[in-house]
């Protein structure tokens, strides 16, 4: 029984103290952080915790919490509330109890030390004390309510000052109790912030996955449509009718490209992976490309488009087109969207390197509330119900973010009712003869100087793998096909080419795999370029080495393509005369030519009818007049069709004025 009771301990180590083998394991000090034995520990309310003798004994500020009752001036207070009365409570609250009690032990010792100098002075005076000791008593027993009274005030003080004390201490350790609600709280909400974040994290990597998935699935059918319509374009034998349907087909194609580029530089820029391609740019013919554009949506919507230069503009900067192209046609394409009527102006200077750009319009403006948060993404406020027109709300976030990045200023000035006028502020150095010598104008290539080199296409999707061929072939390469890893890994050897275009998202073995197989078994020495629609990983680390350079985002930009293979391979390209491009044919505006007076009036007075077959009679009549007025016509035509009769009445207003300005 006894055994049961009391089991055998398990034997000792070698050299293991027997009373610290059967001894509680250490526990730490909530003061000083240091292990002790559980023997040396209390629990300690004031700390919430375990504390050690020694922080117990040095610690003054606890007030001693854990022993409540063992004061005496605690322990006289609950006597005295025993038995004086419940009303008296209040005044022992105040401090009266403690200022009895220091008086209980005051009076008798000032009695007892006047009592004994007023033995020892009788003593002193022997026989004679007999005569003297009344007025000595009287003189004494004065002396004691001097006394008595400078001990009542300074004890009165003394308890005052150790109530305010006790009221300070208390303040203290109430300020010291919110302050750690408040940490608790702060605590608290820092983890909630951590999960939010983790999920922000994750819906994030969410969306770059979902952007990404989107965008490799519509670069893939452009890939096809640009590439076709760029090789059409070059195409000698197609009537210039077709040509230029061929052009807007193309200008569609990368109006939708330019609208994925959008949605995925937010998500670059966010992520710190867009950087900046820097080349020579011939500003003027850059800004009339741009100025035709909009300036037929301007016309589409009865609107003027101004376009001023001030000053005199270099012929040649650096920048990157792509990203100022961007910038310029989302504020213009707001401009032109926002403004029911008037105007929009585009003002361009270039002063001391810089390059300043002020879009100005004629709309209904932006509101104080709108305008504090206008580069906000998808804010697009109040405005934005002028005229049902659509939008995601991203153009001035992008144009924001690639300003900032680009070292430029964006800044906004309007007035609700007034219009808006926007500021671009960049830098673009100019290229000086040098510089500009290196440049050299787009030129059609119609082949190459050498012998044929040898090119191989690895691209599951066989209508890529027919464009670059359609593309390449006519120029002289010789080239093979591939529709996936595996078959590359076959036919590299066999066709040794001189340069490989890759595609990377590929069932099975994707492209780094198999670059990765070509470069190990030491198959083919060739140069590779990564033609993919997967646009984030351009940039990004990998171990072959293949640079951002040698990286082409799909849909593929045939100049571009040509002349990275030039350089790559050495080419001295064969050039043919290209045939004028469709931005050459409008690099300035062209004004309306209106119709006279009298039939403008007209027209006005069938549009303030209302009467839409009067109208369309009335323009019938105007195309009859003269053939330069068919544009005027055409314009007046599609807004009317759409019943926009107050656009096609500030057209009239313009008419009428250039017509009384240009009178006798």
């Amino acid at each position: 029984m006894d055994t049961l009771a009391n089991p055998p301990s398990p034997p000792l180590r070698k050299g293991e103290c027997p009373i610290r083998a059967h001894a509680a394991p250490a526990q730490t000090c909530c003061i000083c952080g240091k292990d002790y034995e559980a023997e040396d520990m209390a629990a300690c309310p004031a700390y919430q915790g375990r504390i050690c003798s020694l922080c117990c004994s040095l610690d003054a500020r606890c007030d001693d919490l854990c022993k409540p009752h063992a004061r005496v001036g605690e322990q006289w207070t609950a006597l005295l509330e025993r038995l004086l009365p419940d009303s008296a409570r209040p005044f022992l609250e105040g401090g009266l109890g403690h200022y009895l009690l220091l008086m209980a032990v005051v009076v008798p010792f000032l009695a007892f030390l006047v009592g004994l100098l007023y033995y020892q002075e009788m003593l002193a005076l022997g026989t004679a004390g007999a005569e003297l000791a009344a007025p000595l008593r009287e003189s004494f027993l004065r002396a004691f309510a001097v006394l008595l009274l400078v001990s009542g005030i300074v004890v009165w003080w003394l308890v005052l000052t150790h109530k305010s004390r006790q009221v300070a201490q208390e303040e203290s350790n109430r300020q010291t109790e919110l302050l750690m609600r408040e940490i608790d709280s702060h605590r608290r909400t820092d983890s909630l912030l951590q999960q939010a974040k983790q999920s922000a994290d994750q819906a994030n990597q969410a969306k770059s996955r979902y952007i990404t998935a989107i965008s490799h699935e519509l670069r893939t059918p452009l890939n096809s449509i640009l590439g076709y319509a760029q090789i059409l374009e070059g195409d000698a034998a197609i009537p210039d009718n077709r040509r230029q349907a061929v052009g807007v087909i193309r200008k569609s194609g990368e109006h939708l490209l330019s609208l994925i580029e959008g949605t995925l530089d937010i998500a670059r820029i966010e992520g710190g992976k867009l950087s900046l391609d820097a080349r020579p740019l011939e500003l003027a013919e850059f800004l009339a490309e741009i100025v035709g554009m909009l300036e037929l949506q301007a016309r589409a919507k009865g609107l003027a488009f101004r376009y001023e230069v001030i000053g005199e503009l270099p012929a040649r900067v650096r920048a990157d087109a792509r990203r100022l192209r961007q910038i310029l046609i989302n504020i213009l394409g707001n401009a032109v969207k926002f403004t029911p009527r008037g105007a929009v102006t585009l003002r361009v200077r270039y002063q001391s390197e810089m390059a300043h750009f002020e879009i100005e319009d004629s709309g209904p403006g932006i509101s104080a509330d709108d305008l504090a948060r206008i580069f906000e993404p998808f804010a697009r406020g109040s405005a934005a119900s002028v005229g049902a027109t659509g939008g995601t709300g991203l153009g001035l976030t992008i144009a924001k973010m690639l300003t900032d990045l680009m070292g430029g200023e964006l800044t906004v000035d309007s007035t609700a009712g007034q219009g808006s006028r926007f500021r671009v502020r960049l830098f673009l150095p100019q290229l000086h003869a040098a510089q500009a010598e290196q440049m050299q104008p787009r030129v059609k290539r119609i082949g190459y100087v050498g012998v044929r080199r040898r090119i191989l296409s690895v691209d599951n999707e066989a209508a890529d793998r027919e464009l670059l061929v359609h593309l390449l072939e006519p120029l002289g390469f010789q080239m093979a096909q591939a529709a996936s890893g595996a078959e590359c890994l076959e036919l590299a050897p066999r066709f040794r080419p001189h340069l490989i275009f890759m595609d990377l998202a590929m069932p099975g073995m994707d492209g780094w795999e198999t670059l990765r197989r070509l470069r190990a078994g030491g198959l083919v020495d060739a140069d590779v370029a990564i033609i993919s629609a997967n646009a984030f990983e351009q940039g990004g680390d990998n171990d072959l080495g293949i640079a951002a350079s040698d990286f082409i985002t799909k849909p593929v930009r045939v100049d571009e393509l040509l002349d990275w293979i030039g350089r790559r391979l050495g080419l001295d390209w064969v050039n043919a005369e290209a045939p004028p491009s469709p931005a050459a044919a409008t690099r300035e505006p062209t004004p309306l030519h209106y119709p006279p007076a009298e039939a403008l009036r007209s027209l006005d007075e069938q549009i303030e009818l209302g009467y839409l077959r009067g109208i369309q009679k009335q323009l019938d009549a105007i195309e009859a007049l003269d053939a330069e007025h068919a544009e005027f016509v055409e314009v007046m035509r599609r807004l009317a069709a759409q019943f926009q009769f107050d656009p096609m009445r500030e057209i009239l207003r313009d008419g009428l004025t250039e017509d009384r300005r240009n009178g006798p």
